[in-house]
């Protein structure tokens, strides 16, 4: 099996802040995911609050955010062990996020021995 990483991105900063409700809903499409045993890594949020980001860019300027700089935010990620990318993406169609406008990138990861 191969994996892949499933990268949740928000639009609006308001959408960081989920109901309880609509953490109900991830906990169980992650349950769903890690009862099959394709759950590698049930990931992390990444924080989006001022301070909590810096960007490194060539001749050590660094500056804050991404999110000064882009239109939508990575908010966390997943990884998961599937056979094809479309199995990959047929669990990430699953994901609630997407009721709040949100999107999930889906990367095959390079495992390094």
């Amino acid at each position: 099996m191969k994996e892949f990483a499933l990268i949740f991105r928000l639009k609006d900063i308001s959408d960081f802040q989920p109901s309880p409700e609509q953490m109900q809903e991830r906990m169980n499409w992650l349950g769903s995911i890690a009862a099959q045993n394709k759950l590698v890594d049930k990931g992390n949020t990444l924080l989006l609050a001022p301070g909590s980001a810096k960007t490194v860019k060539p001749d050590n300027v660094v500056t804050d955010g991404p999110y000064t700089e882009i239109k939508e935010f990575i908010s966390g990620y997943i990884v998961v062990k599937t056979d094809t990318i479309e199995e990959a993406v047929e669990i990430a169609k699953e994901n609630p996020i997407f009721k709040i406008g949100g999107s999930i990138e889906v990367r095959e990861v390079l495992k390094r021995d």
